[in-house]
């Protein structure tokens, strides 16, 4: 979790009064909501609502949401060229999923118009990868502007709405996380800072600037995602009323190009690039840096067998030096149980580099991957051949 963050009006303790004039009801006070994880064990906050936040008008199923995967005969690499994915829906029901596990379900979007409704994931923590566009997200927490190149981190039960600028056409990657995405523990010291030498510190997390309180008292209705289970709630007013708030749990960002690489006289592992961890995968960024050092090093990835995760990558930006045929948007998955590596030339190309440019996305899996149909209707059919001469 982010490091603690308040704002707007609180009380002087916790579960006390906090009083106003008027209100809702005449009853002279704001309203306690207490946003906990992990029961009462993890990191909370507590926010005040102008009204109660449970008025609910209507409840009505709103359908549900189903996986189509792809029938998989036989076990290989594949490369899906997302990057002509034609503009659909909005920033939620334009969401195409690819790859699903029991941890981690991996969607791209390319929405064509605004997110009208508001909506919140109950079941399922959110990083969006904002590939290209700009904007602001609006929560109970208040505005939080993001940029190209944000992961923007949205716990699980955060009502929210995307607003992007017109230009340029929004492109996002997103991944929910059925358990809680988490800074690393080996980058927080025994007193919960963040280390000294880790790849980013506290400064690069972003969280809401400000507080817009929206005081109406009417009718709004807010999409909630249960897992596959879609229901429509109709609030009898707008549930980001909050003139303040406190705690560990709110939205924030962090900019791929923040992160700070480690590098090495020779190659170092992927795990340097960890940059999230939930139960059952990792993110890490490969972000532009320096190149190894030592005057026989090999500066593109050995050959790899990981016995133990499917690895998946997205590739975001730049020149990448370990393989032929990707280009921006392009998908690719080594799946546990096969080797992968550089491609036939580019060790003997990356020998006079120094730097690389790259910027590129990774998950590891500790479950296997399901691939679904809309994602094998994407796939290169040759990519398992493409390390031939």
């Amino acid at each position: 979790m982010p490091q603690y963050r308040k704002l707007g009006s609180l009380p002087r303790k916790r579960h006390i009064m906090h009083r106003r004039e008027g209100g809702y009801r005449g009853e002279g006070m704001y309203y306690e909501e207490v946003v906990t994880t992990a029961g009462f064990g993890r990191g909370y906050s507590i926010c005040y609502h102008m009204r109660p936040p449970t008025r609910v008008r209507r409840v009505e199923p709103a359908g549900h949401l189903k996986f189509e995967f792809a029938e998989e005969g036989a076990l290989r690499h594949h490369h899906f060229k997302t990057g002509g994915l034609m503009p659909d829906g909005d920033p939620i029901d334009g969401r195409i999923a690819l790859l699903v596990n029991n941890d981690v379900a991996i969607y791209r979007c390319h929405p064509q118009s605004p997110q009208e409704e508001l909506y919140r994931n109950a079941a399922a923590d959110e990083v969006i990868f904002v590939h290209a566009g700009q904007g602001i997200l609006h929560t109970m927490f208040g505005l939080l502007p993001f940029k190209a190149y944000d992961y923007i981190v949205i716990p699980r039960c955060t009502t929210y709405r995307l607003e992007f600028e017109t230009t340029p056409r929004p492109d996002l990657l997103i991944v929910e996380a059925t358990g809680s995405i988490e800074i690393p523990a080996d980058y927080r010291n025994p007193d919960g800072q963040i280390r000294m030498g880790a790849p980013y510190s506290e400064r690069d997390l972003h969280g809401p600037r400000e507080l817009n309180p929206v005081d109406r008292e009417e009718d709004v209705t807010v999409l909630i995602k249960d897992e596959a289970r879609l229901t429509r709630y109709t609030l009898a007013q707008h549930p980001f009323d909050v003139v303040g708030w406190d705690g560990l749990v709110y939205p924030f960002t962090f900019n791929a190009d923040d992160f700070e690489p480690i590098t090495g006289t020779i190659h170092q592992p992927p795990p340097i690039h960890l940059t999230f961890q939930a139960p059952g995968f990792v993110l890490c960024t490969f972000a532009p840096r320096m190149l190894d050092t030592h005057p026989e090093a090999i500066k593109v990835p050995y050959a790899h067998s990981n016995v133990h995760a499917d690895e998946v990558l997205y590739y975001v930006r730049g020149n990448f030096g370990s393989r032929r045929g990707v280009e921006k948007s392009s998908i690719t998955v080594h799946p546990r149980g096969i080797p992968h590596g550089p491609h036939p030339g580019t060790i003997l190309a990356s020998r006079t580099m120094t730097r690389t440019d790259e910027l590129a996305v990774m998950l590891d899996t500790m479950r296997p991957l399901q691939i679904t149909r809309q994602a094998l209707s994407m796939d290169d059919p040759s990519y398992p051949q493409s390390w031939l001469e």
